[in-house]
């Protein structure tokens, strides 16, 4: 911007929302007018009364010590003689509470905002209208908004005059044109029953865990209130819940003006399927004056998949329902808690099947940006971003979520075959793998790193955080595989990557002679995790190389022999039979433990543990009335408990990576070259689906995979996209290599 000031309201405050409010008049006919305004805080634009941007929650949230994004709104249409331009702004990601421990204003103590109105005259003249100290400050009906406690909307205030503006020498940040997705109202759902209680409580049912906020239309006298708590499950009694929130408060508050009113937060949101109506004018409550509104971030849907068994079709919902709720401008762990945090290791294990649901280029390019303006200049990158955790705290620097900088660009590229995503973040990819060889006292293992481990893993536990997996062996195995990224990387932008090539093979060998024996590995070694003076350790005692991860990780990424491989993947079966057939895997193990049984041959037992019912599984939830995926396998017991308070999200996307194995492999549609230029479709058909079909809609165009059962014959339907070719490999061994076009099969059932 040439002109605009960044502007506040004397007051400085935070929690009522602020109007900056400019009146003008035009002077001439208007060809063009073009609208660009950011904030501290997130914003709403009104020209003339009308809304001239469907954002919300805009600009969205960046690393505001190091850039805020500038929204441009063409405003033409919106002008008339006589206007009023108003930008209020609320707390948001910027000024509100974030992070834990309580923090607030991380970024900044109070709203400000700036705006350039630029107006195009027929005869050539511009006019600019830009934010200054002749804004006037006016008071708004939002009287409190914050992301994680909630918005109160009183429709009683009469909006006044407070002072005009005054220039803010306290905001430093860059302003940069968007770059991210925009943030918007997606869908609106209507809720299915206004239930009471055994406790007497009145609760609406949306019948969806969702992310959004609360509409309603109403009429009572003035002043009287509504009030809203916002629930994701009920208790086993079936009583409201929210203790899982923490100290968010979720709360929505609207006051009535005497007329009829309208209500929509703007300035928060909160995740839900149950709404308790905590207070209410009425004896007899309108459960169709309520809606819920639906918010992410503009994505097109790219991915379809169905089947011939009704749970695992809610499972693939789940999954879709979990991606929208935590695609919120950055990739959130959750969207009801008081924490809604860009954790890096749950993005890394979602992306590939983010990149298959939905068209995610846009919005990965402004989070990558963050990602690489906060690693730090040795190379670290720490477990969120943008990295505000708590006041005086920052998150671990660990394996698993640190990968991130290497495993999303390599997925993205793969994904889209766009170079950009290698070009932009190759040096964070090399800034990173450095980092590693830097820490520690040898060069080609992490050794004694502070590390989040196999997450929420259920074999050290059931009450562990952290699973049995030793965390040196993670976070080596890991090194080893950004290090092979990167080298890949480096090859597809052309660069010679002979030394990466030969770390990688030291970083090989020391694994193996550190970790493993006789191509199997060790039971035990020394541990020497460090636990940092000032943190308090999750609480793990059982660490050990023999797990279900630790074998997945070594097959996945290439740490064995190809004569190695077989026992290790009875092994791999031997312990999950010693489980009674399940998987014991968190957040690090699950997204490959599905591909490791299939490319190694034992996709039968893949398959018993995608078809399990019992915890842990991810059919578990599906027959717990889930409707988004679960953080913890267990978040309701058996018993209909909660496994926790503290650490249980009830949508919480990370395990939602089985998907990726549900299009790869069920389906068979496989990535061969970047951009799905050459592909691989390789069906696994199973007799207990009935049928399967999938359809992703490819910069190459339409790919297409659908298998079913007739009484003698399995039937295998095939598009290939028109600048793609594909080989195409059936169960019985038959294979062929073709380009574009329909294809159908069928071989002996």
């Amino acid at each position: 911007m040439n002109q605009g000031k960044w502007i506040c309201s004397p007051n400085k405050q935070r929690g009522p929302s602020v109007t900056f409010l400019k009146k003008f008049d035009l002077k001439g006919d208007i060809k063009s007018a073009v609208l660009r305004v950011s904030a501290m805080g997130t914003y709403r634009i009104e020209l003339n009364g009308k809304k001239p941007s469907r954002q919300v929650l805009a600009p969205g949230w960046t690393s505001y010590d190091s850039r805020v994004q500038v929204e441009t709104v063409d405003v033409t249409n919106y002008l008339q003689e006589n206007n009023t331009l108003s930008v209020t702004v609320g707390s948001g990601w910027a000024v509100g509470r974030i992070g834990l421990k309580g923090s607030v204003s991380m970024y900044a103590d109070h709203v400000s905002t700036i705006a350039e109105l630029t107006l195009t005259m027929k005869d050539g003249s511009t006019q600019v209208i830009a934010t200054n100290k002749d804004w006037e400050v006016w008071t708004d009906s939002v009287t409190f908004s914050d992301i994680y406690d909630g918005e109160t909307i009183d429709h009683t205030v009469v909006p006044t005059y407070v002072a005009q503006a005054e220039e803010d020498p306290t905001v430093k940040t860059k302003l940069v044109d968007q770059i991210g997705a925009p943030i918007m109202e997606q869908e609106i759902l209507a809720p299915l029953s206004l239930n009471t209680t055994p406790k007497g409580e009145k609760v609406l049912d949306f019948g969806q865990n969702m992310a959004g906020t609360v509409s309603l239309r109403i009429r009572g006298k003035k002043g009287e209130r509504v009030v809203l708590s916002c629930g994701e499950v009920l208790d086993k009694d079936g009583n409201f819940y929210n203790a899982n929130y923490r100290s968010a408060k979720s709360l929505i508050t609207f006051i009535l003006s005497g007329e009829e009113d309208y209500f929509k937060p703007e300035f928060s949101f909160q995740g839900f399927r149950y709404i308790r109506i905590d207070e209410y004018p009425a004896q007899e409550i309108d459960k169709n004056a309520f809606r819920a509104i639906v918010i992410h971030s503009e994505m097109t849907r790219t991915g379809r998949f169905a089947c011939g068994d009704a749970k695992i079709n809610q499972l693939y919902h789940n999954v879709v329902w979990g991606h929208k709720g935590n695609y919120l401008d950055i990739p959130t762990d959750c969207p009801q808690r008081d924490e809604r945090l860009g954790w890096t290791g749950d993005t890394q294990a979602f992306c590939r099947t983010a990149a298959i649901n939905y068209d995610v280029r846009r919005f990965f390019k402004k989070w990558l940006g963050d990602l690489r303006l906060e690693q730090t200049p040795e190379g670290a990158v720490h477990g969120v971003c943008p990295e505000k955790f708590a006041n005086g705290y920052s998150t671990r620097v660990s394996a698993g979520w640190g990968d991130v900088a290497t495993i999303v660009p390599w997925t993205l590229y793969q994904a889209y075959g766009d170079e950009s995503f290698l070009r932009e973040n190759l040096e964070m990819m090399k800034k990173w793998v450095a980092y590693i060889r830097s820490v520690g006292d040898e060069e080609y293992l992490w050794l004694g790193g502070y590390h989040y481990g196999d997450w929420l893993a259920m074999d050290a536990g059931e009450d562990s955080y952290v699973g049995a997996t030793s965390n040196d062996l993670v976070a080596s195995a890991f090194y080893a595989y950004s290090l092979q990224l990167t080298i890949r990387a480096g090859e597809a932008l052309g660069e010679d990557m002979t030394e990466y090539k030969e770390w990688h093979e030291n970083v090989k060998k020391a694994f193996r002679a550190y970790f493993m024996e006789n191509g199997m590995p060790k039971e035990d070694f020394p541990y020497t995790e460090i636990i940092p003076s000032n943190r308090s350790a999750v609480v793990d005692s059982v660490r050990k190389g023999m797990t279900q991860t630790a074998i997945v990780l070594i097959l996945h990424f290439n740490l064995c022999t190809d004569e190695e491989r077989p026992a290790l993947v009875d092994k791999l079966c031997e312990l999950i039979d010693a489980w009674g057939g399940k998987m014991t895997t968190g957040f690090l193990g699950t997204p490959y433990i599905l591909h490791v049984l299939t490319e190694n041959g034992r996709n039968d037992v893949a398959y018993k543990l995608f078809f399990a019912e019992e915890n842990p599984s991810w059919l578990y939830s599906v027959n717990h009335g889930a409707t988004t995926m679960w953080e913890h396998w267990n978040g309701i017991k058996e018993d209909g408990s909660f496994w926790s308070t503290d650490m249980n999200s009830y949508n919480h996307y990370a395990y939602g990576a089985v998907a990726d194995w549900m299009y790869g492999k069920i389906c068979g549609v496989e990535i061969v070259e970047p951009g799905y230029k050459k592909i691989r479709l390789e069906p696994h058909p199973v007799e207990r689906l009935g049928f399967a079909k999938c359809a992703i809609d490819t910069v190459s165009g339409r790919v297409e995979s659908h298998w079913y059962y007739t009484v003698d014959r399995i039937c295998f339907e095939f598009t290939v996209p028109e600048r793609s070719e594909a080989e195409i490999i059936l169960p019985d061994g038959f294979r062929e290599t073709v380009t574009a076009g329909n294809y159908c099969y069928s071989i002996a059932r």
